[in-house]
Protein backbone atom coordinates (compact mmCIF):
# COMPACT_ATOMS: atom_id res chain seq x y z
CA UNK A 1 0.00 0.00 0.00
CA UNK A 2 1.36 3.72 -1.18
CA UNK A 3 2.38 5.71 1.86
CA UNK A 4 0.49 8.90 1.39
CA UNK A 5 0.94 12.27 2.82
CA UNK A 6 -0.93 15.61 3.00
CA UNK A 7 1.38 18.67 3.16
CA UNK A 8 0.05 21.69 3.43
CA UNK A 9 2.11 25.36 2.45
CA UNK A 10 4.08 23.12 0.16
CA UNK A 11 4.62 25.51 -2.42
CA UNK A 12 8.00 27.32 -0.76
CA UNK A 13 10.19 26.99 2.10
CA UNK A 14 9.84 24.43 4.71
CA UNK A 15 6.46 23.14 3.13
CA UNK A 16 8.43 22.59 -0.57
CA UNK A 17 11.38 20.60 1.60
CA UNK A 18 9.13 18.35 3.26
CA UNK A 19 7.14 17.44 0.54
CA UNK A 20 10.66 17.28 -1.38
CA UNK A 21 11.81 14.87 0.90
CA UNK A 22 8.52 12.58 1.54
CA UNK A 23 8.61 12.50 -1.88
CA UNK A 24 11.90 11.11 -2.18
CA UNK A 25 11.08 8.08 0.02
CA UNK A 26 8.53 6.69 -1.83
CA UNK A 27 5.70 8.65 -0.36
CA UNK A 28 2.92 10.17 -2.50
CA UNK A 29 2.11 13.79 -1.84
CA UNK A 30 -0.53 16.30 -2.02
CA UNK A 31 1.07 19.21 -2.54
CA UNK A 32 -0.97 21.78 -0.59
CA UNK A 33 -0.80 25.99 -1.38
CA UNK A 34 -2.60 29.03 -1.28
CA UNK A 35 -2.01 31.33 -3.91
CA UNK A 36 1.40 30.15 -5.54
CA UNK A 37 -0.07 27.13 -8.13
CA UNK A 38 2.76 28.18 -10.35
CA UNK A 39 5.39 27.28 -8.02
CA UNK A 40 2.97 24.35 -6.54
CA UNK A 41 3.14 22.84 -9.94
CA UNK A 42 6.92 22.87 -10.07
CA UNK A 43 7.47 21.15 -6.86
CA UNK A 44 4.67 18.46 -8.47
CA UNK A 45 7.07 18.62 -11.51
CA UNK A 46 10.49 18.03 -9.51
CA UNK A 47 8.33 15.18 -7.69
CA UNK A 48 7.14 13.46 -10.76
CA UNK A 49 10.36 13.85 -12.70
CA UNK A 50 12.27 12.13 -10.23
CA UNK A 51 10.07 9.16 -10.81
CA UNK A 52 7.50 9.91 -7.80
CA UNK A 53 4.02 10.85 -7.29
CA UNK A 54 2.25 14.23 -6.49
CA UNK A 55 -0.93 16.30 -7.41
CA UNK A 56 -1.11 20.21 -6.29
CA UNK A 57 -4.56 21.46 -4.86
CA UNK A 58 -5.22 24.81 -4.06
CA UNK A 59 -7.36 26.45 -0.71
CA UNK A 60 -7.53 28.13 2.51
CA UNK A 61 -6.55 26.20 5.55
CA UNK A 62 -8.64 27.97 7.73
CA UNK A 63 -12.05 27.00 5.23
CA UNK A 64 -13.40 23.39 6.12
CA UNK A 65 -14.39 22.90 2.43
CA UNK A 66 -11.25 23.36 1.25
CA UNK A 67 -9.65 21.09 3.47
CA UNK A 68 -11.89 18.34 3.17
CA UNK A 69 -11.52 18.92 -0.77
CA UNK A 70 -7.51 18.31 0.29
CA UNK A 71 -8.73 15.12 1.65
CA UNK A 72 -11.01 14.00 -1.18
CA UNK A 73 -8.44 14.51 -3.52
CA UNK A 74 -5.92 11.99 -1.52
CA UNK A 75 -8.77 9.19 -1.22
CA UNK A 76 -9.37 9.26 -4.47
CA UNK A 77 -6.04 9.56 -6.49
CA UNK A 78 -4.10 7.42 -3.84
CA UNK A 79 -6.14 5.53 -1.93
CA UNK A 80 -5.85 7.87 1.41
CA UNK A 81 -3.94 9.81 4.11
CA UNK A 82 -1.32 8.62 6.47
CA UNK A 83 0.95 11.32 7.21
CA UNK A 84 -0.88 14.81 7.36
CA UNK A 85 2.10 18.09 7.82
CA UNK A 86 0.44 21.32 8.20
CA UNK A 87 3.08 23.97 7.18
CA UNK A 88 1.10 26.78 6.22
CA UNK A 89 1.78 29.56 8.35
CA UNK A 90 1.68 33.80 7.65
CA UNK A 91 3.24 36.17 10.07
CA UNK A 92 3.05 39.96 10.31
CA UNK A 93 5.29 41.39 12.68
CA UNK A 94 4.78 44.46 14.79
CA UNK A 95 5.01 45.98 18.39
CA UNK A 96 1.94 44.85 20.07
CA UNK A 97 0.74 48.78 20.80
CA UNK A 98 1.12 49.30 16.84
CA UNK A 99 -0.39 46.02 16.17
CA UNK A 100 -2.78 45.73 13.30
CA UNK A 101 -5.69 43.94 14.71
CA UNK A 102 -6.98 42.65 11.10
CA UNK A 103 -3.47 41.14 10.30
CA UNK A 104 -3.89 39.63 13.68
CA UNK A 105 -7.31 37.98 12.71
CA UNK A 106 -5.67 37.17 9.58
CA UNK A 107 -2.59 35.63 11.21
CA UNK A 108 -5.06 33.87 13.58
CA UNK A 109 -7.62 32.31 11.29
CA UNK A 110 -3.84 30.74 9.53
CA UNK A 111 -2.37 29.39 11.84
CA UNK A 112 -4.80 29.01 15.18
CA UNK A 113 -8.25 28.29 12.64
CA UNK A 114 -6.26 26.65 9.71
CA UNK A 115 -4.19 24.33 12.22
CA UNK A 116 -7.48 23.31 14.41
CA UNK A 117 -9.18 22.88 10.82
CA UNK A 118 -6.56 20.75 9.44
CA UNK A 119 -6.06 18.58 12.54
CA UNK A 120 -9.55 18.32 12.71
CA UNK A 121 -10.01 16.93 9.10
CA UNK A 122 -6.81 14.50 10.03
CA UNK A 123 -8.23 12.84 12.84
CA UNK A 124 -11.43 12.21 10.80
CA UNK A 125 -9.52 10.21 8.08
CA UNK A 126 -5.82 9.41 8.92
CA UNK A 127 -5.57 5.98 8.86
CA UNK A 128 -4.31 4.08 11.77
CA UNK A 129 -0.86 4.13 11.96
CA UNK A 130 -0.43 7.09 10.55
CA UNK A 131 1.28 10.76 11.65
CA UNK A 132 0.37 14.44 12.06
CA UNK A 133 2.87 16.89 12.45
CA UNK A 134 2.52 20.95 13.11
CA UNK A 135 4.81 23.40 12.18
CA UNK A 136 5.03 26.40 15.00
CA UNK A 137 8.57 28.23 15.77
CA UNK A 138 11.38 28.78 17.98
CA UNK A 139 10.57 32.33 18.82
CA UNK A 140 7.61 31.23 21.39
CA UNK A 141 10.56 30.46 23.25
CA UNK A 142 12.99 33.04 22.53
CA UNK A 143 10.25 35.68 23.20
CA UNK A 144 11.94 38.51 20.42
CA UNK A 145 10.15 41.69 20.51
CA UNK A 146 7.63 42.78 17.49
CA UNK A 147 6.40 38.61 17.13
CA UNK A 148 4.01 38.68 19.82
CA UNK A 149 0.90 38.43 17.49
CA UNK A 150 2.54 35.72 15.47
CA UNK A 151 4.01 33.64 18.68
CA UNK A 152 0.49 34.18 20.09
CA UNK A 153 -0.67 32.13 16.81
CA UNK A 154 2.10 29.43 16.96
CA UNK A 155 1.83 28.74 20.43
CA UNK A 156 -1.66 27.32 19.98
CA UNK A 157 -0.41 24.74 17.97
CA UNK A 158 2.10 23.93 20.61
CA UNK A 159 -0.52 24.00 23.34
CA UNK A 160 -2.94 21.53 22.00
CA UNK A 161 -0.23 19.19 20.57
CA UNK A 162 -0.07 16.45 23.58
CA UNK A 163 -4.06 16.66 24.04
CA UNK A 164 -4.23 15.75 20.34
CA UNK A 165 -1.88 12.64 20.49
CA UNK A 166 -4.01 11.64 23.73
CA UNK A 167 -7.34 11.80 21.82
CA UNK A 168 -6.11 9.78 19.03
CA UNK A 169 -5.62 6.99 21.44
CA UNK A 170 -5.93 3.52 20.35
CA UNK A 171 -4.93 4.12 16.58
CA UNK A 172 -1.10 4.52 16.34
CA UNK A 173 -0.77 7.92 15.37
CA UNK A 174 1.53 9.97 16.32
CA UNK A 175 0.91 13.92 16.53
CA UNK A 176 4.12 16.06 17.24
CA UNK A 177 5.18 19.85 16.61
CA UNK A 178 8.76 21.10 14.89
CA UNK A 179 9.41 24.15 15.80
CA UNK A 180 11.92 25.52 13.76
CA UNK A 181 14.45 28.24 14.76
CA UNK A 182 16.05 31.21 11.90
CA UNK A 183 16.02 28.83 8.85
CA UNK A 184 16.98 30.64 5.75
CA UNK A 185 13.73 30.54 3.39
CA UNK A 186 11.49 33.45 1.61
CA UNK A 187 9.52 33.75 4.67
CA UNK A 188 12.48 34.45 7.35
CA UNK A 189 14.04 36.78 4.84
CA UNK A 190 10.93 39.02 4.07
CA UNK A 191 11.74 42.66 5.95
CA UNK A 192 15.15 41.81 7.49
CA UNK A 193 18.21 43.62 7.10
CA UNK A 194 21.45 41.92 6.46
CA UNK A 195 22.69 42.91 9.79
CA UNK A 196 19.66 41.21 11.23
CA UNK A 197 20.33 38.39 9.20
CA UNK A 198 23.94 37.97 10.44
CA UNK A 199 22.80 38.77 14.17
CA UNK A 200 20.66 35.39 14.26
CA UNK A 201 22.50 33.43 12.28
CA UNK A 202 25.68 33.49 14.81
CA UNK A 203 22.94 32.37 17.80
CA UNK A 204 23.05 28.79 17.29
CA UNK A 205 26.24 27.47 18.43
CA UNK A 206 26.30 25.66 15.36
CA UNK A 207 26.42 29.44 13.82
CA UNK A 208 24.09 29.20 10.82
CA UNK A 209 20.68 29.76 9.52
CA UNK A 210 18.74 25.83 9.41
CA UNK A 211 17.97 25.41 6.35
CA UNK A 212 14.61 23.85 4.76
CA UNK A 213 16.16 20.81 4.13
CA UNK A 214 16.96 20.73 8.12
CA UNK A 215 13.69 21.19 8.80
CA UNK A 216 12.27 18.47 6.08
CA UNK A 217 15.24 15.93 7.76
CA UNK A 218 13.44 16.26 11.22
CA UNK A 219 9.56 15.65 9.67
CA UNK A 220 10.57 12.74 7.57
CA UNK A 221 12.35 11.41 10.90
CA UNK A 222 8.91 11.83 12.73
CA UNK A 223 6.89 10.68 9.95
CA UNK A 224 9.00 7.80 9.40
CA UNK A 225 9.05 4.43 11.18
CA UNK A 226 12.40 5.47 13.35
CA UNK A 227 10.61 8.25 15.03
CA UNK A 228 7.05 6.66 15.28
CA UNK A 229 7.99 6.36 19.61
CA UNK A 230 7.76 9.91 19.83
CA UNK A 231 4.42 11.75 20.29
CA UNK A 232 2.76 14.60 21.63
CA UNK A 233 6.26 16.43 21.82
CA UNK A 234 7.17 19.74 20.50
CA UNK A 235 10.96 19.35 18.82
CA UNK A 236 12.84 22.44 18.65
CA UNK A 237 14.99 22.02 15.45
CA UNK A 238 17.11 25.30 15.45
CA UNK A 239 20.60 24.25 16.17
CA UNK A 240 20.78 25.06 19.75
CA UNK A 241 19.78 28.65 19.69
CA UNK A 242 18.08 28.17 23.17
Amino acid sequence: MTHVAIVTGASRGIGRAVALRLAARGTAVVVGYAGKADRAAEVVDEITAAGGRAVAAGGDVGDEHDVAALFDLAEKEFGGVDTVVNSAGIMTLSPIADLDLDALDRMHRTNIRGTFVVAREAARRLRDGGSFVMVSTSVVGLQFPSYGGYVASKGAAEAFTLIFARELRGRNITVNTVAPGPTATDFFFEGKDQATVDHLAKQPPLERLGTPEDMASVVAFLTGPDGHWVNGQVVRANGGII
